[in-house]
């Protein structure tokens, strides 16, 4: 039986065959911490005792607060300084940009290989036909220490583009429509290769632009069979005579998806949701008082060469701001070479350092009460940059609707700007703190039943608070940005339950949003289906989690639930009923009765 590509990376970093659904260790050959997270995988080496695997292969990159702006963030940074000065790791400090760029730039990934990082979108570098994936803190940890972590080897789904897209219509638009045909889930637990005539004629930038937005549908990875281009690029670039692989012709996919793309026009994500995407038509003439391009998403040179052709000899509309950041420091200095900052800042732009920006908090970007922004970023969860209402879209039709004041495209910009909105804002109130209970292999509580599908790691845990490390601060803030269940934590008890609805924890992989659960008392998640990520970091952190099918149906709030863990029974005394859920793996059961990954036997 034929292989994937993302079963013949893994082969190649394991002494295991990579069957589809077996857990199985892989050899890491990138390990990537960043500013957020870093410090948290400092401390969890050092209060484990854990020694560094190999420091060629282990990296910190500064990408989420290049400034250091913010005290707790500056710290942190400070820690990882701290740590890879005693360690001998390298770190691309503040001046460099985003870490999964320049994996690439430098040539530190290439075809085939395999990197980990704290950030949920490395899975980019399927443009390139390598695997990467966002992971927790512990699990960062454990593969700084000893070169692997595990993996359940996933189904592979085969996404074809029909037709070719409007002359108006960029990387980005693509990938909008195909989350709008997709869905938040439409690629959970699946690694998909992507192939048809357009994705042939994709550059190396158009392709990090569309694999960057995998995980915006629940996928593992989008990978990318490397084209000559890509070919070319590392033995231009690092003299390196790479071999790329490809799916066997009788290889096995879970399904094929036909995406028809041809002759679309430009593409936007409505507020809240980035796979609610319509034409741009759809939602022309709305005001807007902000922009933003950049991010790992839109970042490129190609990016700033297109918003450039947009700008030149233009203004953005009176009484708006228009903030630019290249994703690295390369690309930075080349729109300095190129001419293209001196027609940013004639245009009215805020140019940033080169970085993550707003889409991680800790830079330009943010937005305030009711602000409406059009965004080249991959996320517009609600309260993603702020409280205002976010839009994503391309870089080309960002920088229309800046200059015209109103969401339009670059064939119909205004020649008379629109005139600003004025809107109101407002302020956060703090949550109490209630801590967890000791784990057991059997639970009883009364339930907390959220009807809801694609709770991401925002609406858990925004990413404001990222930078707290200390467990006891962070269950006040569990769900406080869930329009509903802002008061949570005021609510819920030591020993309750939660059930909820699809692809909880979608999103980032930050692994605050577990720990809050365990900061309440929370002693067991039930779902529907868990986020790829979060799934990951509630096994390795030892908070129980459960999958039963079609839970937010058959239990009611307040109901008393009975579960055993290890034969995923679930009886719901109140109704009298049993629902059978998935019972916990072997995996996943020592790792909770250890008390988590990284404890010793």
């Amino acid at each position: 039986m034929g292989k994937t590509i993302i079963q013949k990376i893994f082969e190649a970093h394991s002494k295991q065959e990579a069957v589809v659904g077996d857990i199985i260790d892989i050899d890491i050959d990138v390990r990537v911490a960043r500013d957020f997270g870093g410090a948290n995988v400092v401390k969890n080496l050092e209060e484990s005792g854990l020694s560094i695997d190999d420091a060629k292969k282990t990296f910190f990159t500064f990408d989420c607060n290049p400034g250091g702006c913010d005290q707790k963030y500056a710290a942190n940074q400070h820690i990882c300084r701290l740590y890879a000065r005693r360690n001998n790791i390298r770190i691309y400090d503040i001046d460099k940009g985003i870490g999964t760029h320049l994996v690439i730039d430098e040539g530190l990934i290439q075809p085939n290989m395999t990197l980990v990082s704290t950030d949920s979108h490395a899975n980019i570098l399927g443009a390139v036909g390598a695997f990467g994936q966002g992971m927790g803190d512990k699990d960062i940890a454990h593969a700084w220490s000893y070169g692997k972590v595990w993996f359940k080897v996933p189904p592979s789904v085969k996404i074809i583009l029909k037709g070719m897209p409007s002359p108006q219509a960029t990387p980005k638009d693509v990938i909008l429509c195909m989350l709008k045909h997709l869905g938040a889930n439409g690629l959970l637990g699946y690694a998909a290769e992507i192939y048809g005539p357009y994705v042939d004629t994709l550059s190396l930038d158009g392709r990090i632009t569309i694999a960057s937005m995998a995980t915006e549908a629940g996928g593992i990875i989008i990978l990318f069979p490397p084209n000559n281009e890509v070919i070319e690029f590392y033995r231009r670039s690092f003299n390196a005579n790479v071999t790329p692989l490809y799916a066997d012709d009788d290889a096995t996919y879970e399904d094929t998806i036909t995406i028809d793309i041809s002759d679309i026009s430009p593409q936007i994500s409505r507020p809240g949701h980035p796979e609610d995407v319509v034409d741009v038509s759809m939602v022309k003439g709305t005001l807007v008082d902000s922009g933003f391009i950049g991010s790992c998403t839109n970042g490129r040179m190609e990016d700033m060469r297109e918003t450039a052709r947009v700008l030149k000899g233009r203004h953005i509309a009176p009484g708006r701001v228009l903030k630019i950041v290249p994703a690295t420091d390369a690309i930075w200095k080349q729109c300095l070479d190129e001419g293209l900052i001196e027609i940013f800042k004639n245009a009215g732009a805020l140019l940033g350092s080169a970085g993550c920006a707003g889409c991680a908090a800790g830079q330009i970007g943010q937005t305030g009460e009711g602000e409406v922004e059009v965004s080249t970023g991959n996320r517009n969860f609600v309260g993603k940059q702020g409280k205002g209402q976010l839009y994503l879209a391309s870089p080309a039709t960002v920088a229309a609707s800046l200059v015209s004041g109103v969401i339009t495209t670059v064939d119909s910009m205004l020649e008379q700007p629109k005139p600003v909105a004025i809107k109101d804002s407002s302020s956060y109130a703090k949550r109490e703190i209630t801590m967890g209970a000791s784990p057991v292999l059997k639970v009883e509580g009364r339930c907390h039943v959220i009807r809801k599908d694609n709770i991401d790691t925002d609406m858990i845990f925004h990413n404001r608070y990222l930078s707290i490390t200390n467990i006891e601060e962070m269950g006040q803030y569990t769900f406080d940005n869930l329009q509903g269940y802002m008061d949570f934590s005021k609510k819920v008890k030591p020993g309750d339950i939660l059930v909820v609805g699809k692809n909880f924890g979608c999103g980032s992989s930050r692994q605050q949003a577990v720990d809050c659960f365990k900061a309440v008392g929370v002693s067991v998640i039930i779902a529907e289906s868990f986020g790829a990520i979060y799934e990951r970091n509630a096994i390795n952190n030892a908070l129980p989690i459960l999958v039963a099918k079609d839970s937010t149906k058959k239990i009611d709030d307040t109901d008393v639930l009975s579960i055993d863990f290890e034969t995923g029974e679930i009886f719901d005394k109140t109704k009298n009923i049993l629902i059978k859920g998935k019972p916990f793996s072997m995996s996943q059961l020592e790792i909770y009765k250890r008390g988590g990954l990284l404890i010793k036997n």
